[in-house]
């Protein structure tokens, strides 16, 4: 057995699962389907274990976009888009995708205000 810490991480893989099924998410929108799936984590858990991924090739970064705003550390924030790397290896977690179903079904019944 090697000496360290192990290089495998079951909030890794929760978050490989998710992608498997959303194709592409930013980092804050895979926290929010992540705490309404998996027990609680946080917000820098969840963009460590993004960074970890990306140099182990479990994650890619698709795309970022400057999304301009009024934030507190000026005009403009950077939103990094991730999708599945090569060295995922999504298990099928039924959860997610009845979670993602059922947020699909009720935006689509939400009625018109006017």
């Amino acid at each position: 057995m090697p000496r360290g810490r192990p290089v495998k991480s079951q909030i890794r893989q929760n978050m490989v699962e998710i992608l498997n099924f959303v194709g592409s998410s930013s980092g804050y929108d895979l926290y929010k389907v992540y705490v309404s799936v998996y027990p609680k984590v946080t917000m820098r858990s969840i963009y460590y274990h993004l960074k970890k991924g990306v140099s182990l090739g479990e994650f890619k970064v698709d795309k970022i976009e400057k999304v301009k705003g009024d934030y507190s550390w000026g005009p403009e924030a950077e939103k990094i888009f991730y999708t599945l790397g090569s060295n995922a290896k999504p298990r099928i977690d039924e959860r997610v995708k009845e979670f993602l179903d059922e947020a699909k079904r009720k935006s689509e019944k939400k009625p018109e205000q006017g």
